[in-house]
């Protein structure tokens, strides 16, 4: 007997633009990424105070619930606001947006969620997920929301959707035979449409050069494209021919202005320029982008980087979002752990 979908049942994933009920977040754990001493004031407290600072950027705007680790919450209540919601879960990571569920409504008051399979980014060697890849399930749980779960192994920072019908994703996520081996792109896509409530993928060759160092993603796309609304998209752009992301943003930025969305419409294509800084202090090339933005209530959360390309980043969001205050917060801290603004927090739509 099979089951009724999220599809068929009405549920689908609506635009990040769209009203939300909160935010939800998890707090930086004692691991090989973040370091392992909470006390050094080394790298560990750097990226809970970079955590902690977006949280309390966003539950100015709407309510937020942090996750922590078991028997962390008054170490957690030092960073943060007391205004931000604490529960205690077993984690292993902190990167909500990948491990938390993705959230569902029918339009008729009803909330569900798509609980993906995670296996730690395709199962990285360096990566750990006992915990993580039960964190949706719970959170799901928390909210009183309709489980469904899929066989999918996927990330939230794997998609990106428009709320009417398309969704974005990367041939080297989806595709990844650390993730899906055996998996088509026809088997893909009718998952995540059963699951989304979509119509249309758009699949990206692949994401930035660095997302595919030892502790990437192999290619989320919510680093490199997203839409701002039905039709109009956002792709990062490297302007300096010397970085590998050059010809990437060039590609992907073509191949979605040749794309068209579930209506049949041509995307119109924004391209932001990456910030002016090009490597690390290791002499690595950076993938800072402003593409990984959050889209909070009546706010734009935008990756800062002490860039003379920050303000022209947010002049562009503040006229695509008239009615947002856009608020730059610095995410150099939060690039330097594999992410961004984006990739740590998990939106809860307002179920109306």
């Amino acid at each position: 007997m099979n089951l009724p979908t999220p599809a068929e049942l009405g549920f689908s994933m609506p635009a990040e633009w769209r009203p939300h009920a909160r935010t939800w977040m998890a707090f930086p754990t004692p691991n090989d990424t973040f370091g392992t001493d909470p006390a050094d004031g080394g790298d560990l407290d750097v990226a809970r105070r970079a955590w902690a600072t977006v949280a309390d950027t966003i539950v100015r705007h709407e309510p937020v619930t942090l996750i922590v680790n078991i028997g962390e919450t008054e170490t957690a209540r030092r960073y943060v606001s007391p205004a931000v919601e604490i529960v205690e879960r077993p984690l292993n990571d902190a990167w909500m947006r990948d491990i938390g569920p993705t959230f569902l409504i029918d339009g008729n008051g009803g909330l569900a969620a798509a609980d993906w399979v995670f296996n730690g980014w395709g199962a990285q060697s360096w990566a750990s997920w006992d915990h993580d890849q039960l964190i949706a399930e719970q959170i799901t749980g928390l909210t009183g929301a309709r489980r469904f779960a899929s066989r999918l192994v996927n990330e939230g920072g794997g998609i990106h959707v428009d709320g009417e019908g398309t969704v974005l994703v990367t041939e080297t996520v989806q595709l990844d035979p650390g993730r899906n081996p055996g998996w088509t792109r026809e088997q893909v896509e009718q998952e995540l449409h059963a699951h989304l409530g979509t119509r249309k993928a758009i699949w990206l060759p692949r994401g930035l050069t660095r997302d595919y160092d030892e502790f990437g993603t192999r290619g989320h796309v919510d680093i490199v494209a997203a839409f701002l609304r039905p039709g109009l998209i956002a792709v990062h752009s490297q302007p300096d021919p010397a970085h590998p992301d050059h010809e990437i943003g060039k590609e992907i930025a073509a191949l979605l202005r040749s794309s068209t969305d579930a209506h049949g419409r041509p995307l119109e294509v924004v391209e932001l320029a990456a910030p002016t800084v090009l490597h690390d202090d290791a002499g690595e090339p950076v993938d800072y982008s402003y593409i990984n933005h959050y889209l909070a209530n009546g706010s734009v959360v935008l990756c800062a980087f002490d860039d003379p390309r920050d303000q022209a980043a947010a002049e562009v969001f503040a006229k695509v979002f008239p009615e947002r205050k856009v608020e730059l917060v610095d995410a150099r801290p939060i690039f330097a752990n594999g992410g961004g603004i984006h990739c740590i927090t998990q939106q809860q739509p307002l179920a109306c």
